[in-house]
């Protein structure tokens, strides 16, 4: 029964083109590899996987307090692609709905000095803050499928030091940052966290192309003294309405539930 189960997931997961487009699935336990799909050597740009980051950052200069401490209000002028964008969002809204406003106000509360000494310090990826190109927006924009790029790879070493407090932040903003960071339970006592990122493709002149779109699911699941660290980057062939970073979550949850159920009983 549970192969059938198995043999249907998968064939729904190949039949639908919305969820086709894996270019990286890697995961690892204890600097073990346990799956590792794709290329995941390549560098691409972060997009909102990046609030991880983002919330260190935050944590550690007392900009964020808490998870639902500040909330701060929506003005005119924020970024607003989503209606749930449109009203005050806290640390653990801000992770949940991905609202680039407010990574901005963070962003610029910490100042341009700091954020890249953090970047670099963090040893984020090819720590490329400079923004689109003759626009002096890296504050702001530098994650936003612009100048900031990182591997699967890269994004794995990431989570690993999150996990371990190696990042010269205080213990309080890697909690704060691993608790707004729970997505939901994935049943048998694994317990999920991560973050989606989704934005475009850049083309060679580093113009973002519309028509394709990046997404990111990475992460961890954890259950009592086990975890398993992972990133899924997929890119799409060909236009697609819904955004990259929710396919990829769901893809990844697939690949993550057959793999704890079926290689890592326990």
């Amino acid at each position: 029964m549970k192969k059938a189960i198995l043999f249907l997931s998968c064939a729904l997961l190949f039949a639908n083109p919305s969820l086709s487009g894996t270019k990286c699935f890697l995961a690892t336990e204890n600097d073990k590899v346990l799956i590792q799909e794709g290329d995941c050597k390549s560098r691409h740009a972060c997009c909102s996987t990046f609030k991880i980051a983002l919330s260190l950052m935050g944590y550690n200069e007392g900009v964020l307090e808490n998870e639902t401490h500040p909330e701060l209000p929506f003005e005119q002028g924020y970024f607003d692609s989503f209606d749930v964008w449109k009203q005050p969002h806290n640390p653990t809204t801000w992770m949940k709905n991905s609202c680039v406003w407010y990574s901005q106000v963070l962003t610029q509360k910490i100042g341009m000095e700091k954020f890249k000494d953090y970047v670099t310090k963090f040893n984020y990826g090819n720590m490329d803050v400079s923004g689109d190109e003759g626009k002096d927006n890296g504050l702001t924009h530098s994650w936003l499928s612009s100048s900031l790029q990182i591997s699967p790879e890269e994004q794995i070493a990431f989570l690993q030091k999150l996990l371990n407090q190696k990042f010269p932040v205080t213990p309080k903003s890697c909690e704060m940052t691993k608790n707004i960071l729970f997505v939901e339970d994935l049943g048998y006592g694994w317990k999920l966290y991560g973050k989606t990122g989704s934005g475009y493709l850049l083309n060679q002149d580093g113009s973002r192309n519309k028509d394709r779109q990046i997404g990111w699911f990475v992460g961890w699941v954890a259950k009592g003294n086990r975890t398993i660290v992972f990133a899924h980057y997929i890119e799409d062939e060909e236009k697609q309405d819904a955004p990259a970073g929710k396919r990829a979550k769901e893809t990844a949850i697939e690949k993550l539930i057959n793999l704890i159920h079926n290689n890592n009983r326990g």
